[in-house]
């Protein structure tokens, strides 16, 4: 599925949306180009409200990453207010239930261009709003009338509660291609690479944070709402795969069932898409009719998810008295096509021993 950026597209090429004139014809635009939906930004309230209308009127479907140059006027609930579909990341939720203020309170010596200042105060907002509180399950329930999914993507910041565990997961040695490392490490000119002096304080702040999201989560869940799996792979020490399986995980450290995370990663993430269309589903659920979208392995996830992970998980064989790794996805079936997935992660493998070797490493 293809979600265009406003402004993408030959044609609006170094044309800057500036009114909701702009953002209505180039929503027509994408929508002729093929797009299936919107990836927004949080664009001041008569640019968000236009983009959406016009989305709707094409069946196209809409997310928003509302970062926090833009939630002072455009927070989660405003934006759900004007038809958003989906909001991905925890931008703008906490905003929306705060007790005592209406934008976070950043320290006097901010500087939101420096990441670890950006991404070290974003998860000290743990403390500023109530769990279960009247702003908490107010913003809940409208939530759930608006229909709204969210898709936390939790996985992209969980280094920010134990970067050591991030920097040294199992996977990086044999799948981590070194340009991609080159990229995780701390850096003022990459992004994402933040920790340039992250501390035991900022990692307790991340872990409260972790708290209080992962409760919000659970509860939209109970109560019936839609909470899909994302990973947006790539930075702060998580990798594409990979990625996606500590999503799940992460689900079920918020109170998630494995079944229930099972279905937040396939139904629930082909309603998301194909709900603005106005269609049925055509996978996200095993049935007659349905694409063939599958994962083929030979040990159970419900009984332990980290058997999905391409490096498997770890078990003693009480037999051999041996410790043995176990699962890892055996093959990958998409549109009735086969991928063995055994394969296509020796490919991998053998990617960054070459690119090593390039780099004399």
């Amino acid at each position: 599925m293809a979600y265009f950026l406003p402004g993408m597209g030959e044609e609006w090429k170094d044309k800057p949306i500036n009114n909701p004139e702009d953002a209505r014809r180039w929503v027509r635009y994408a929508a002729r180009q093929g797009a299936d939906g919107l990836k927004l930004r949080a664009f001041r309230p008569d640019i968000m409200a236009a983009l959406l209308d016009e989305a709707k009127k094409h069946n196209l479907g809409s997310t928003a990453h509302l970062a926090q140059t833009g939630v002072a006027q455009m927070n989660a609930i405003n934006a759900a207010r004007l038809g958003l579909g989906t909001i991905t990341h925890f931008y703008g939720l906490f905003e929306s239930m705060y007790e005592n203020n209406d934008v976070q309170p950043w320290p006097a010596d901010l500087n939101y261009s420096d990441e670890q200042h950006r991404f070290g105060q974003v998860a000290r907002q743990w403390n500023l709003v109530v769990p279960e509180g009247e702003k908490w399950n107010a913003l809940l329930k409208e939530f759930r009338q608006l229909d709204v999914t969210l898709d936390p993507t939790m996985t992209i910041y969980a280094a920010g509660r134990d970067v050591m565990r991030a920097r040294n997961a199992d996977w990086h040695d044999a799948y981590t291609l070194p340009s991609l490392w080159d990229y995780y490490t701390p850096s003022r000119v990459s992004h994402g690479s933040y920790f340039f002096n992250w501390t035991t304080w900022d990692e307790v702040a991340w872990r409260n944070f972790y708290h209080v999201w992962m409760q919000f989560l659970n509860e939209y869940k109970n109560m019936g709402g839609r909470v899909t799996t994302g990973s947006d792979s790539g930075f702060i020490y998580k990798l594409y795969g990979f990625g996606t399986i500590e999503e799940m995980e992460l689900l079920q450290e918020a109170g998630f069932h494995p079944l229930e995370v099972i279905r937040s990663a396939t139904m629930h993430g082909a309603e998301t898409i194909y709900k603005p269309k106005g269609k049925p589903i055509e996978f996200g659920v095993i049935r007659p009719g349905m694409l063939a979208d599958l994962m083929i392995v030979d040990e159970n996830p419900v009984e332990n998810l980290k058997v999905l992970y391409g490096t498997g998980a770890v078990r003693l064989n009480d037999e051999t008295g041996e410790v043995e790794r176990v699962g890892g996805v055996k093959y990958t079936i998409k549109d009735g096509i086969i991928y063995d997935a055994k394969e296509l992660l020796e490919d991998v493998e053998r990617m960054v021993i070459r690119q090593r070797r390039e780099k004399g490493r």
